[in-house]
């Protein structure tokens, strides 16, 4: 069922096309969602309450390493998006090779792109904001679930994990 939601760029293209055209409002949220947790779940979920469809843009590994060190992602990409298309509040999900999701956004013209809390509305970038407010769409900036990161929780694991002796 999940795997029905996981389209590539120009597939969804069409898509968000035919729901336009239906008179559906598709929104967008983009990121990395590695070691997928509560805060993106509440922000996914009332990113969906903003429109008829949500379009999940998700960082490929590459990206991933590049926008978040060598480390990342913990995931990989089709583990990652398999777990968001899981979840029933995201209608699709689709992976970018791209540090910005631009070329996605402006392929896909979606009436509502959503951004966590984490960014400022002035920390958007221009030309992300551009594409949305050009086509006619609004970014939204949602609040998030305090005390809940990737980094939050990889600093919690390696806290209480055990020492190996040498």
């Amino acid at each position: 069922m999940a795997s029905e939601k996981l389209k590539t760029i120009d597939q969804l293209a069409k898509v968000v096309a035919d729901l336009k055209r239906a008179g559906k409002t598709v929104v967008t949220t983009n990121g990395v969602y590695d070691v997928l947790h509560v805060g993106h779940v509440r922000l996914l979920a009332q990113a969906k309450n903003l429109g008829d469809a949500l379009v999940v843009l998700l960082n490929s590994d590459r990206s991933t390493r590049e926008l978040k060190g060598e480390k990342r992602p913990i995931v990989p990409e089709d583990e990652r998006a398999e777990m968001v298309a899981a979840l029933g509040c995201v209608d699709y999900v689709a992976i970018f090779d791209d540090l910005r999701p631009d070329a996605a956004l402006g392929k896909l013209a979606p009436q509502v792109h959503v951004k966590g809390g984490d960014y400022t509305p002035t920390q958007i970038q221009p030309g992300e904001r551009a594409i949305i407010e050009g086509g006619g769409g609004k970014v939204v900036v949602l609040p998030l679930t305090p005390g809940r990161s990737v980094s939050d929780l990889v600093e919690k694991i390696l806290a209480t994990a055990p020492r190996k002796q040498s």
